[in-house]
C-alpha cells in the first residue's frame, strides 16, 4: 500500500521529529502555535523567549498593555490582531480555566484565534493525542502523493489522512509531514531529485533540472 510506504520512507527521514517551536508549559505552546498563523517557527521563536521573558505568567500577560504585546511581536505577521489574541487567550485561561489549557479540541476552539488547526497541532503535541493538524506543508505534501485531491478543502484533507492511516501514527505523522514539506517537499523549489517518494508524486518532474 502507498500509505505504508510514505509512512517508511517519513520514518527514514524523520525517525524522531520534534516539534520546532519553544515552549516550557502548555499556555507557551498554545500561544507559539497562535503566534504561528501565516509565518514561520523560526520567527516565532525570536520573540516568544522575549515575550514569556518580559510576562512569565499568564496573569503576566492579561495585565500586559496592547502596546507593549505588539512591540515585542511586531517581527512576526499580523502582530497587532496576535497581541489582541494573546491577551484575550490569557484573560480566558485565567479566569475560567485556572490557568491551565483544556484538554478539548471543542473548548479550544472557542478561544480567541484558536481554529480547528491550532487545536490539533496543540493536542497532538502536548498530550500525543490523535489529531492530525492540517497547516499549509501537510496540506501541500497531502495533495502531491495524491493522499487528497488537489481541490480538497483543508478538512477534507484531515479526514483523509485520517482514514488512510492508522490513528496511533497521527501525531507523529503530522510532525513528519510537517518536516518534509518544510525541507524537502517545499512549495518552492522542492527537492524532487532526491526524494524517494517521487514517481507517485503528482508533479513529479516538473521540478527536475534537465
Amino acid at each position: 500500500m502507498q500509505t505504508t510506504r510514505i509512512e517508511e520512507y517519513l520514518d527514514s527521514l524523520f525517525p524522531n521529529p520534534r516539534c520546532e517551536l519553544i515552549y516550557h508549559s502548555d499556555y507557551e505552546l498554545l500561544l507559539a502555535i497562535v503566534l504561528s498563523a501565516q509565518t514561520t517557527d523560526k520567527r516565532v521563536n525570536s520573540v516568544t523567549p522575549i515575550l514569556f521573558q518580559t510576562y512569565p505568567k499568564l496573569e503576566d500577560l492579561k495585565s500586559a498593555p496592547i502596546d507593549a504585546l505588539e512591540s515585542i511581536l511586531r517581527p512576526i505577521g499580523s502582530f497587532r490582531k496576535k497581541a489582541i489574541y494573546i491577551k484575550e487567550i490569557s484573560s480566558i485561561l485565567v479566569d475560567e480555566y485556572q490557568g491551565c489549557v483544556p484538554r478539548d479540541r471543542d473548548l479550544l476552539m472557542t478561544l480567541p484565534g484558536v481554529g480547528r488547526k491550532t487545536a490539533n497541532v496543540f493536542l497532538s503535541e502536548f498530550y500525543q493525542d490523535s489529531f492530525i493538524g492540517v497547516d499549509t506543508h501537510v496540506e501541500r505534501v497531502s495533495k502531491r502523493l495524491k493522499i487528497a485531491n488537489a481541490k480538497d478543502s483543508v478538512l477534507q484533507v484531515e479526514q483523509k489522512l485520517m482514514k488512510k492511516f492508522p490513528k496511533e501514527s497521527w501525531a507523529k505523522l503530522h510532525l513528519q509531514m510537517v518536516l518534509f514539506g518544510r525541507y524537502y517537499c517545499k512549495a518552492v523549489h522542492p527537492s524532487c531529485e532526491e526524494c524517494g517518494l517521487r514517481d507517485i508524486c503528482r508533479e513529479k518532474n516538473k521540478n527536475i533540472r534537465t
